[in-house]
């Protein structure tokens, strides 16, 4: 009876697993709308190849990629593949790249799918919204071919790969962190308007409050650590004048005409984007080869001199973990969750991510014989999202990924080693200046465009 029992079980999951997404979660997000669970399945793809990711770069796996044939020097052979990588130092990079390059194949094969669908009732939105056993299978088989590929130029081609799709990336970061601000300042006015209101504009002071310290004390370290008085020229330009940008698009936002125009906005939101934009000149700073411009974390907590913890050319030096690689994996597994759910009024944001929140009908939910909640699929009228952009930002996260955990080096298979670029340096930089200016010009655009509805 037991047995027979397991089985039904089991062919129930197996149903869910082949059919939609509400289906497959309605035991966990009974009132969840089909369009958000899809978005967080889709992600849980991209988390869970991250995690592989993150387990194969671990100290100590080598030994285990080993094994693989034909993928490193030392290891089991395949006839007529040879290969000349040392394991010790670069197979835990090499394993990253090839995850990640599958996990990018994969987004982009349902990015060109999903291209033009309009509404549920389009059949490719029956595989946007199911057959997650079959998706998975896919990954994987893409993954594990992913791992046969000829070295070659690879690496270097899809290292340039990684730097452009990552600066694309850390511009969606940027719009993702004004949008969650907008909604956080907006939520607390509303309760402050309707509760009390000391409270909720006390903690809307105390936050920005604590937003700006946190960058000013950044700004205090690297002029501290990472500038040198007669060395490091560029970080120092790095910092002021990110520095001078900040304190422009803090002081624009409050102006009158701006808050005329856009009430919304104010300091929580251009106190989250400092933050966010020191974030960014320190990953710069920490690609920086030159290593007396750019201390590790290690000597900087020990108080070891530069120089001597790490020489200039140390080519086959690799740090497996530093801090900002840490905290770029924390904003982007942030930023990840928060576009699987979000729900935004902003309709500047909404046009910059393919987003119509509230076009489609509202789900409603239903009860089956079986006594589990239903979700009716709220995208019968018109999709919520952009399914081929959902994808592409995917893509897009699969490549930050893969650049964060190789902390931004380039796979040198001559010299079997990973080395830190100035092009990955100027490419986070010229993305902050670019997030800036986006900002800025969602702070003047309905100044400047006055017949326009920005709201």
């Amino acid at each position: 009876m037991g047995a027979c029992m397991a089985l039904c079980s089991l062919a129930s999951c197996a149903s869910c697993l082949c059919g939609s997404a509400p289906c497959l979660l309605c035991g966990c997000c009974p009132s969840s709308n089909n369009s958000t669970v899809t978005r967080l399945v889709f992600s849980f793809f991209l988390l869970l190849g991250t995690l592989v990711s993150v387990i194969m770069i671990l100290p100590g796996m080598e030994t285990q990629l080993r094994k693989i044939p034909g993928f490193c020097q030392g290891g089991t052979t395949i006839p007529g593949i040879e290969n000349h990588v040392n394991c010790d130092v670069i197979v835990g990079y090499k394993s990253v790249y090839r995850m990640c390059f599958a996990m990018a194949c994969f987004f982009f094969l349902f990015f060109a799918i999903m291209i033009r669908v309009k509404s549920s009732k389009d059949p490719r939105a029956t595989i946007q919204n199911g057959f997650w056993f079959f998706k998975f299978l896919i990954l994987v088989g893409i993954t594990v071919g992913a791992f046969f590929i000829p070295d070659g130029t690879f690496h270097d081609v899809w290292f340039y790969f990684g730097i452009v799709g990552s600066f694309m990336f850390i511009l969606i970061q940027l719009i993702l962190l004004i949008d969650f601000a907008h909604s956080w300042n907006e939520v607390w006015v509303r309760n402050a308007e309707e509760g009390n209101s000391k409270c909720w504009f006390s903690g809307l002071l105390f936050f920005t409050v604590l937003h700006y310290a946190l960058a000013f004390a950044a700004v205090v370290l690297f002029y501290l650590y990472y500038t040198k008085p007669d060395n490091c020229a560029e970080h120092k330009f790095f910092i002021s004048f990110n520095l001078i940008l900040c304190v422009i698009i803090s002081v624009v936002s409050i102006l009158p005409k701006v808050q005329d125009a856009s009430p919304q906005s104010g300091l929580l939101q251009s106190s989250i984007i400092t933050l966010y934009t020191m974030y960014v000149t320190w990953s710069a700073m920490t690609n920086n080869p030159n290593r007396e411009c750019n201390p590790s974390l290690l000597s900087l907590v020990s108080n070891i001199s530069t120089t001597e913890a790490m020489p200039t050319s140390s080519p086959g030096m690799v740090q497996w973990w530093d801090a900002q690689g840490i905290v770029g994996l924390v904003i982007f597994l942030f930023c990840t969750f928060y576009a699987s759910i979000r729900s935004s009024s902003n309709a500047q944001v909404n046009r910059l991510m393919q987003t119509e929140e509230g076009k489609g009908t509202v789900g409603g939910e239903e009860v089956g014989e079986d006594g589990l909640r239903r979700v009716v699929d709220n995208e019968e009228d018109g999709v919520t999202y952009n399914y081929s952009f959902f994808h592409f930002h995917l893509l897009l996260a699969s490549l930050y990924i893969m650049m964060t955990l190789t902390n931004w080096y380039k796979p040198d298979i001559n010299t079997q080693a990973m080395q830190s670029t100035m092009p990955a340096v100027w490419v986070k930089i010229s993305s902050s200046w670019l997030g800036l200016g986006l900002y800025l010009w969602t702070l003047v655009a309905p100044v400047i465009f006055l017949n326009r509805d920005f709201n």
